[in-house]
């Protein structure tokens, strides 16, 4: 089966912090190891989302160009994730040349098909700068349902989608100007035309019974009252309109989310391209072009609208699939997502989180300071998956100490250190009783129960019932009591039992591989292997690619730049098979270091004191 894992694209107006992590990255990064070790042909894509007016404001605070702020944060973008283990084939940009000329493509077709209608429209301008504010950039008081802290594109109480001239006392977010709405003339996404459409493919989506209950209410939800959606904007910074007459006009770009989007096709051709198989991304993409193909799409809540709804309209509209016709752009039939999988919000101490106010921790302070592995547990046992769930310290490192270390890494030392002591390699499995065989095939059981809750997109009851069958082992320790088989007449079933304990611990260590892959390597390493069971994301410099076989129109004026920019890539064939595999009898075992580092209970009052922003 092919399965596409598009992943959202981290903006690049700043460094990410846990909580964009905790929605996007965990989450697709678990379910696409897994479904590669049942052994399936993932193909995973995302990049840094750069362009839009956040961007300029963030430069302009800066002093440096967008261009150089994208440039800088793209790189820890790179460098958090791949610290985290995101198992990306490709992460790439949106300021590639080759994603510019997707972008321009997928627009004209979308606009032959009259798709895309010019209208004039208001536009937000914020008085003290004269640039546009875009929608997401206002808030006030929703005319609808009342709520005080309604955005300019939709209000998340109600999820009913707005303009922001509807808004009641409408302000900037950027600097609680009340912001000019000018007149402007611009392309918008003739969603109407396109309702009937999304409205059959979203009363298909539902009777599969597979999305999660809040996505597709709120998606259904966004088909009550659809407008036409602005598409460009009154900005220089982002993708040139590649139509007559707007191609030449510097002050108007795609609007951001338009092109963004857009970024899960123009990665899987750019990933094609770049391992020299220029078409092979129609496997995913291409209605019968492999035998099944799924496709998953992995956000936050807050980016449901254009998964479910712009995204898919953009691609129907491409395909002439609405309600006035049209051809299929020079990409074909093009598969809409199989699944908008939206986690919910991550807050932290019981706050939203907010880089202007101090109450957040970037990923790169949380790696430097903790194993990476200890935050992807938490956010797979305890994220945000189908309701809001709150980052503390007290809970960080309580489930470190007593599930990580006290539970698993435990486990793992134990059974290392009773077989380097009394035997020094893994021994053969003498006669068994049934307390060993019921051990054994509860944690090969573990593959079916764990693997089939990952597929569903269950991952905080996937990784309980691998943490409760490391229980089960640890229990399995305390009633076999093989520390106390000392006599040479019990030897054989002391072997027996540390065959067993080693069987079970590798079956764990491959069952908790999509969970925490950077321990799974060093537990690996501890069972007498070579470290490196799981393959794990590597950064590459690349050079940007040219436009390919698309055609330009206003030539390479539309494109940025030829410059080199980091991917994150990664060779995933030599993944483990999602069963259980026998151990090498006779694999050496030395005396085990510790897993993971356990973490002194004042790590609490330290880290609450950063927040607070307390001399240290």
């Amino acid at each position: 089966m092919k399965v596409l894992s598009a992943v959202a694209w981290p903006y690049a107006n700043g460094p990410r912090h846990i909580g964009h992590v905790a929605g996007f990255g965990v989450p697709s990064d678990v379910f696409s190891r897994y479904m590669r070790m049942a052994g399936h042909d993932v193909l995973m894509v995302s990049g840094t989302d750069e362009h839009g007016t956040p961007i300029l404001v963030a430069a302009d605070e800066r002093g440096m160009t967008p261009m150089e702020l994208a440039d800088e944060n793209n790189r820890i973008i790179v460098e958090d994730l791949v610290g985290l283990g995101l198992s990306y084939d490709l992460f790439t940009r949106t300021t590639t040349r080759s994603h510019y000329a997707v972008v321009q493509e997928l627009f004209r077709a979308v606009h032959a098909n009259g798709y895309m209608v010019e209208k004039a429209t208001f536009g937000a301008i914020s008085p003290s700068t004269g640039r546009t504010l875009p929608d997401r950039y206002i808030e006030g008081t929703c005319p609808i349902c009342g709520a005080t802290d309604a955005r300019g594109d939709q209000c998340d109480t109600c999820g009913n989608q707005l303009d922001p001239t509807e808004l009641v006392d409408p302000k900037s977010r950027i600097n609680g100007e009340t912001p000019e709405f000018v007149e402007s003339q611009h392309f918008f996404l003739d969603l109407p035309a396109l309702a009937g459409a999304l409205s059959a493919w979203l009363d298909e989506r539902e009777a599969t019974g597979t999305w999660r209950t809040n996505v597709i209410r709120f998606s259904q939800g966004l088909l009550k009252d659809m407008k036409p959606r602005a598409m460009s904007r009154d900005i220089d910074w982002g993708i040139p309109i590649p139509v007559e007459g707007w191609s030449d006009q510097n002050s108007k770009r795609l609007y951001v989310w338009f092109d963004a989007v857009i970024g899960y096709l123009s990665a899987s051709i750019e990933w094609a391209r770049r391992i020299g198989d220029p078409e092979r991304w129609r496997e995913w993409w291409t209605p019968g072009a492999a035998e099944e193909q799924v496709s998953y799409y992995f956000q936050g809540k807050d980016n449901i609208t254009f998964h479910s709804q712009i995204w898919p309209a953009e691609l129907l509209g491409s395909m002439g699939k609405g309600d006035k016709g049209g051809e299929p752009s020079v990409f074909g039939e093009l598969n809409l997502p199989t699944e908008v999988v939206a986690s919910e919000f991550m807050t932290m101490e019981g706050k939203q989180f907010s880089s202007s106010r101090g109450v957040v921790i970037y990923v790169r302070d949380m790696l430097a300071r903790y194993q990476p592995d200890a935050l992807r547990y938490f956010i797979s046992a305890a994220g945000p998956e189908t309701q809001d769930s709150d980052f503390t310290w007290a809970e960080f490192v309580t489930r470190t100490n007593s599930e990580l270390v006290a539970g698993w890494g435990n486990l793992v030392n134990r059974t290392a250190a009773m077989i380097a002591k009394n035997v020094g390699e893994i021994p053969p499995l003498g006669s068994t009783e049934p307390i060993d065989e019921e051990i054994l095939a509860a944690v090969r059981g573990g593959f079916d129960t764990v693997g089939g809750l990952v597929e569903k997109h269950r991952q905080r009851q996937a990784i309980t019932e691998a943490m409760r069958l490391v229980g089960e082992v640890n229990t399995y320790v305390s009633r076999t009591e093989p520390f106390k088989l000392k006599g040479e007449d019990q030897r054989e079933r002391l072997l027996t039992i540390l065959h067993v304990l080693a069987q079970c611990v590798s079956d764990l260590n491959l069952i908790l591989s999509p969970f925490l892959p950077h321990a799974s390597n060093r537990v690996d390493a501890v069972l007498g292997g070579d470290g490196t069971l799981t393959p794990m994301p590597r950064i590459e410099e690349v050079t940007d690619l040219d436009a390919g076989d698309l055609r330009l129109v206003g030539g390479e004026g539309m494109l940025p730049p030829v410059r080199d920019y980091p991917i994150i890539t990664g060779d995933y064939s030599a993944f483990s098979r999602w069963e259980s595999t026998p151990v090498r009898v006779g694999a050496p075992i030395a005396k085990p270091s510790g897993v993971f580092t356990k973490l002194d209970p004042e790590v609490v009052e330290q880290e609450l004191a950063r927040l607070r922003g307390d001399d240290e």
